[in-house]
């Protein structure tokens, strides 16, 4: 695989942003392999390179509106690769540390009733609608921060916007998720989840 940029790349990310499957299979294509080889520099396991590389891609494609606004293409994807791997090597790090502490939590704590699981349920299910009706740019940053794990200033760095910016747009998030969970009658299970 050439090491170039892909070739009008301008206008493929722009068709991506439309929803064009064809340009986006383009972009994967001229990437995976590089990128692939860049994760396993760094995570030294081929299935989480490969892992790491479709999930970024996927994140890519459910992001796609924001495309067009991304400066040097390669660099960006290489930067979100970056923070996912180190999260995975965090979380590998601290694995067998959460997996004493789920055993420890759930031999304290009494089974949940069945409602109880239902409500939950439910509480998940609103608040994946609260996220899902954020403005395209405000859903990424706040989907970066809390199920990504990044920084701010890792998610301005990514997205070539200030921290500030980023800071701003999580507030925002948290305050539209938080008016709709209200809206519809969310219990505490739900609003308490906007802390975390």
């Amino acid at each position: 695989m050439s090491s170039a940029p892909l070739y009008d790349e301008i206008n493929i990310l722009l068709r991506v942003s439309k929803g064009d499957e064809s340009a986006f299979n383009k972009l994967f294509e001229h990437y995976r392999t590089r990128l692939y080889g860049y994760m396993l520099k760094i995570t030294k396991s081929p299935q989480i390179s490969e892992e790491i590389v479709m999930d970024v891609f996927v994140k890519l494609w459910i992001g796609r509106e924001l495309l067009p606004d991304v400066q040097q293409f390669e660099k960006f994807l290489h930067k979100v690769a970056y923070y996912k791997a180190i999260d995975f090597l965090r979380m590998a790090s601290r694995q067998a540390r959460l997996q004493e502490a789920y055993i420890e939590r759930m031999e304290r704590e009494p089974e949940k009733r069945a409602d109880e699981l239902l409500i939950d349920a439910e509480s998940r299910k609103l608040i994946r609608e609260a996220i899902h009706r954020l403005p395209p740019q405000r859903k990424l940053i706040y989907t970066l921060s809390r199920e990504e794990g990044l920084t701010h200033h890792q998610i301005a760095e990514a997205l070539n916007l200030s921290p500030n910016t980023v800071k701003n747009s999580i507030v925002s998030a948290t305050r539209s998720i938080s008016d709709f969970l209200r809206k519809n009658n969310a219990g505490k299970a739900a609003l308490s989840f906007l802390l975390l």
